[in-house]
């Protein structure tokens, strides 16, 4: 969205935090929709790496997913805790309570659903996905999704991504979205 000259900016009063399975278009449309909005962009796991100094896969490996998850609630803790801005999370920190209840609190859960076969075309040439470093990463994918797409489905919004739109297009169908409450974004 390209906002005209002498047209008021967007205004968010909420931290938009995306949610959803690997593959779903967390950052890719996260970033767009910082921008289309006039807000900053924050990653989770960019953040989580920074904090830390190694990489989500190091972090994993070295220990744990449990240690993972705690240090992902109190990044995504503080993320929330300042100005409106939208948050890309990781797949699996929206299935710790105690992090949906922060985001219930603190923002607004988007929940990108892609269906498995989009999100196994998007992450199957990819080795940065820990969970997935298995002899059978489709079955993986597959018993991920089946256990996570019920918690997703309790974000506040939900976003159904098509697999042959553009970031653009998914970008402004989030935005519809949003817009539809002005207690989240007034256009």
């Amino acid at each position: 969205m390209i906002m005209p000259q002498g047209v008021l900016k967007p205004k968010l009063h909420r931290t938009v935090v995306l949610v959803g399975m690997m593959g779903s278009g967390k950052t890719a449309i996260g970033r767009s929709l910082a921008a289309a909005l006039q807000v900053p962009f924050m990653d989770s796991d960019a953040a989580i790496e920074e904090a830390s100094t190694r990489t989500i896969a190091e972090i994993f490996a070295r220990d744990g997913e449990a240690f993972f998850r705690k240090r992902e609630a109190e990044v995504v803790d503080r993320l929330l805790s300042g100005e409106p801005i939208i948050l890309s999370t990781g797949g699996g920190a929206f299935l710790t309570e105690k992090t949906r209840d922060m985001i219930a609190h603190k923002g607004i859960a988007v929940w990108l659903n892609a269906d498995l076969d989009t999100l196994w075309e998007r992450v199957r040439h990819k080795n940065t996905r820990p969970l997935l470093q298995t002899a059978d990463p489709l079955g993986t994918l597959t018993e991920l999704f089946k256990v996570r797409a019920p918690v997703y489905a309790n974000a506040k919004l939900h976003v159904n991504i098509h697999p042959t739109a553009s970031i653009e297009e998914t970008t402004q169908n989030v935005i519809a979205v949003l817009e539809k409450d002005p207690t989240v974004l007034e256009i």
